[in-house]
């Protein structure tokens, strides 16, 4: 291979920061919980992730937000509810095909 080819592969340093930035937003637990359930659902709301995870709809909300500003989930309001959807990405995509995998073991 080419040296010149292989380098020319990271110049989009754009996209390997934000790869970088979803990779760190899913390295904590409750986080990687969050974007399994998303990934797994159409959407959801804020108390029902709650639940499913066991943590405060507060926590839970903090970390939505979280999510929602690195791009990796959306969200719409239906009067009194918000509901959050995961963003299609390369990283949804992996976790997809991961939580895929992990479902025929």
């Amino acid at each position: 291979m080419n040296r010149k080819n292989i380098k020319k592969e990271l110049e989009n340093e754009k996209e390997v920061q934000r790869c970088a930035q979803e990779f760190r937003m899913v390295g904590d637990p409750t986080r990687l919980k969050i974007c399994y359930l998303l990934c797994r659902h159409e959407e959801m709301t804020v108390g029902t992730i709650a639940d499913a995870v066991s943590v405060s709809i507060s926590a839970v909300s903090h970390t939505l937000q979280k999510l929602k500003q690195a791009g990796m989930v959306v969200d719409r309001r239906d009067f009194r509810y918000v509901y959050y959807r995961m963003e299609k990405s390369l990283l949804s995509d992996l976790l997809r095909k991961k939580i895929h995998t992990y479902e025929k073991i």
